[in-house]
């Protein structure tokens, strides 16, 4: 099953986004920072990454920036 780590800091698009890509047969982990997802990738390394532009303390921009300087996710795809 694909997985899909969904980085939205506003709770009410972050849900809709999981429902929506669970509905459509994809495994769904949610953070709400840039922090958290950087230890949630730490943890297990999705397939593909939705993220945020605008995220509180590290924007989207800077965390897209560190995984693509990082050889582990350098191929990562993320979706912004």
């Amino acid at each position: 099953m694909t997985s899909v780590l969904v980085v939205e800091d506003d709770r009410a698009i972050q849900e809709l986004l999981a429902f929506s890509l669970t509905q459509a047969g994809y495994k769904v982990t949610q953070a709400l920072s840039a922090e958290i997802a950087m230890e949630s990738i730490k943890r297990e390394l999705p397939d593909v990454i939705v993220l945020d532009w605008m995220l509180p303390q590290m924007s989207g921009l800077a965390l897209a920036k560190l995984l693509r300087a990082d050889r582990r996710t350098r191929s990562l795809p993320i979706i912004m």
